[in-house]
């Protein structure tokens, strides 16, 4: 096991109290990321206590935590690091109450030596929260301790503005972290890196040289079971107000004066304070056909699963620049990127024919799946006589490093900064407050919902929505295979 570089951990020992603790998240995500971060010696001292409505004891929860890790986990599980975070693991039904709590995390918190850090984790429906909440006040565990809240921060700006007021009553504003996956994964920090560390970049990271951002997340995946979750909120609360925007804040932001939390919030803040009220005009709605036949939902439902919109922020660097924006349930691929097309030159001095401009604007594509990869795409000759251009790219990937293996996946590295207190990839209370008062008039006045067909990339109006411009996907070339053998 690599060493684990000094101050990427929390300085103290950490009691994590896990509400929902035996959903899907916690089984997919949360269980597996604990034992790597404990496992992987991350964190100084750890203790979990599962919280959740099933009742069974701690064996139980062992049980379950176990049973996570050989389905998801996709890293070696040994003997002894299992046998270590077993027993660092107990339980508490949500039933036994705020008394049965405190008393175990107080027997918890007497196994560390000296300080130790609270870290109240809630995977538990946007219902629920509020009464997770209230729990831990009532055991008097507000103290020392941090919060991790579970999208959607609220379904419009009155909803919001009365969740925030509602935490702020039990935690103050720099307990709480609002946890967006998208930015913990290791290619939406490699933005910021690209941008700020690179001359090359950065001066024609504006209106004089882009013509327009594509931010795309199609997805094959259905409902599963999260009908009755979905049908209050559709594609576009589920998805653009918490990850999208979000990006598009890493994407579009000032330099901050320093990479640190406060500086790098504030700049992700002045994007959405910049951002104009995203108009019904903007935006095509779509459902993928067969969805009001899915359990759960309304037979009559006008939840979209599909959203594409453009909008637009009004400040110095990207006036009249448009930002498209998609993402769907059940299309034809899943996919995460970012692709920014740069202004075409004059083409004057090339003849006819030869093929300059045919394949649209040079782009450069940010792929935000888990492995970094990137693509500058560009123009170039055909080798031969005359003057022929075709499209070519540069291309890089993090296998391409060998260190693909120290990658964390996002969740692991979210709960890393929130047991750490550095808010850097998470929400504000402001941001969140402001892309729903952007949002106001879509979510007033929704234009209708059009079908498509499960297995396509949505209904034909996107097109019109983009045009003269097209959707980056899908590709016309395929991302290179790392063994050399792509095209």
């Amino acid at each position: 096991m690599a060493k684990v570089p000094p101050g990427v951990g929390p300085r103290f020992p950490q009691l994590v109290v896990l509400f929902g603790a035996t959903g899907d998240l916690s089984r997919r995500k949360l269980l597996p990321g604990l034992y790597h971060l404990v496992s992987a010696g991350f964190i100084p001292g750890c203790r979990i206590i599962g919280v959740s409505l099933d009742d069974i004891d701690a064996d139980g929860f062992r049980k379950i935590a176990r049973a996570s890790l050989d389905e998801f986990f996709n890293r070696k599980v040994t003997d002894r690091d299992w046998e270590a975070f077993a027993r660092s693991l107990d339980y508490v039904p949500l039933g036994a109450g705020p008394e049965a709590l405190r008393s175990a995390v107080e027997a918890a918190e007497q196994t560390f030596e000296g300080e130790s850090r609270r870290l109240h984790y809630l995977s538990v429906p946007p219902n629920a929260a509020l009464a997770a909440v209230r729990m831990i006040s009532e055991a008097g565990l507000v103290d020392r301790a941090r919060i991790v809240m579970e999208k959607p921060f609220g379904t419009d700006l009155a909803s919001a503005v009365s969740l925030n007021a509602k935490l702020h009553d039990v935690f103050t504003e720099d307990q709480i972290f609002r946890i967006d996956h998208f930015l913990g994964k290791e290619p939406a920090q490699n933005i910021l890196a690209f941008r700020f560390a690179n001359g090359l970049f950065e001066p024609i990271w504006n209106r004089n040289f882009i013509d327009h951002v594509q931010i795309d997340v199609p997805e094959t995946l259905g409902l599963g079971k999260r009908a009755g979750f979905y049908e209050q909120t559709g594609a576009y609360r589920d998805m653009v107000v918490t990850h999208l925007f979000q990006i598009l804040a890493f994407m579009a932001m000032e330099p901050p004066t320093a990479l640190e939390p406060a500086p790098i919030s504030e700049e992700k803040n002045k994007v959405f304070r910049s951002m104009l009220p995203i108009l019904p005009g903007d935006v095509v709605r779509g459902q993928y056909t067969g969805y009001r036949t899915e359990e759960g939902v309304d037979p009559e439902s006008d939840t979209e699963t599909l959203i594409a919109l453009k909008c637009y922020i009004d400040n110095w660097r990207w006036a009249g620049v448009p930002f498209f924006l998609r993402t769907g349930k059940r299309m034809a691929e899943g996919q995460r990127i970012i692709s920014i097309a740069f202004r075409e030159p004059p083409k004057s001095m090339f003849p006819p024919g030869s093929g300059v401009g045919a394949q649209g604007p040079d782009h450069l594509t940010f792929d935000l799946a888990d492995a970094s990869k990137m693509s500058l795409s560009f123009y170039g000759k055909r080798p031969g006589p005359g003057m022929r251009l075709d499209k070519l790219s540069l291309q890089f990937a993090m296998h391409d490093t060998g260190m693909i293996g120290e990658v964390l996946e996002a969740y692991e590295r979210l709960i890393l900064d929130a047991m750490r207190g550095d808010h850097t990839l998470f929400n504000t209370a402001d941001g969140i407050e402001r892309l729903w008062q952007v949002s106001t008039q879509l979510l007033e006045a929704p234009p209708p919902v059009r079908l498509y067909a499960p297995g396509s990339w949505g209904p034909k109006s996107i097109h019109q929505l983009i045009a003269p411009h097209a959707w980056r996907l899908p590709f016309e070339r395929v991302w290179r295979d790392p063994n050399g053998t792509g095209s």
